[in-house]
């Protein structure tokens, strides 16, 4: 499966039409209009009016989601309604506070009924009853891509605002491990300040180094550090070129070892090549 590049997804506000145009027109790999967090209880239905409306003005020429509110309140059915009616101009649904593979099943069901078989699922994991069933939400219908939400599950943990990225290092790797042997990806929730300093470096650095496709940012001044630290460099993609080429050549003379500098190469070396040229993105049809 080829799978969008998710290096920098940027959350907007559902009821802001100002801050989410800039969104729209800014250079995130996905933006996500939020119907949750960002949006009152008084203003769900105008915000979700617009929020299709936007998608449809925006969907068909940049990747647009919408991030709609938890399956146990009372706007889930008639937000996946209207993510429903947009059909293939949207790119995703994310589905909030998902505890069990039930939610993922249940929007499934709600999406099918209302006349959108194939629209992907995201699902955002923000409690602790997520991170322990994580595993099973891996394999739910239409699911591309699972995100960490720091925000809520933080404050369910009781952990500091301030804790560093080694800290989360438990429920990264669990979410990352399970992404993986479930061969969807794994994106890492948004950093909780603003600013593009050397905190937020040395965040990204850190579940890039993990192996993370992406993060969500909350500011558009994020967005350009973001995709560098997620994007590998032109040496790093030639180099799996190399190494797939050369795999190619052996397969065809049928040889059973082959070396590339020095370094014995097997497959484990070409997931990792294919994954470079996949992060590198679609002009490395590998």
């Amino acid at each position: 499966m080829r799978h969008l590049r998710r290096r920098a997804a940027l959350v907007a506000p559902g009821s802001d039409e100002h801050k989410a145009r800039k969104a729209l027109t800014g250079s995130a790999d996905e933006v996500i209009l939020d119907l949750e967090d960002a949006v009152t209880a008084a203003h769900k239905s105008t915000a979700r009016t617009l929020v299709a409306e936007l998608a449809g003005e925006f969907g068909d020429t940049r990747p647009v989601s919408i991030r709609v509110n938890g399956p146990a309140t009372e706007w889930f059915a008639a937000d996946l309604r209207a993510c429903a009616a947009l059909g293939a101009t949207l790119t995703s649904v994310v589905i909030p506070k998902v505890e069990s593979r039930a939610a993922l099943t249940d929007a499934d069901s709600a999406l099918t009924a209302a006349g959108a078989p194939a629209l992907p699922l995201q699902a955002l994991i923000e409690t602790p009853a997520g991170i322990g069933a994580i595993d099973e939400i891996v394999t739910g219908p239409r699911l591309t891509t699972v995100v960490i939400g720091y925000a809520d599950l933080g404050a369910t943990l009781g952990r500091a605002r301030t804790a560093t990225p080694d800290q989360w290092l438990f429920v990264q790797d669990r979410v990352l491990h399970a992404a993986r042997a479930a061969g969807i990806q794994a994106v890492d929730g948004p950093f909780l300040g603003i600013a593009d300093d050397a905190v937020f470096r040395a965040a990204l650095r850190w579940v890039a180094d993990l192996g993370f496709d992406g993060k969500w940012v909350i500011h558009p001044a994020q967005i350009a550090t973001t995709q560098h630290y997620f994007t590998p460099t032109p040496e790093q993609a030639d180099q799996a070129r190399r190494v797939l080429s050369t795999l190619a050549e052996a397969a065809a003379r049928g040889a059973g070892a082959v070396q590339l500098d020095g370094q014995m190469l097997d497959e484990a070396v070409a997931v990792a090549a294919r994954r470079t040229l996949s992060m590198a993105g679609a002009r490395d049809e590998h």
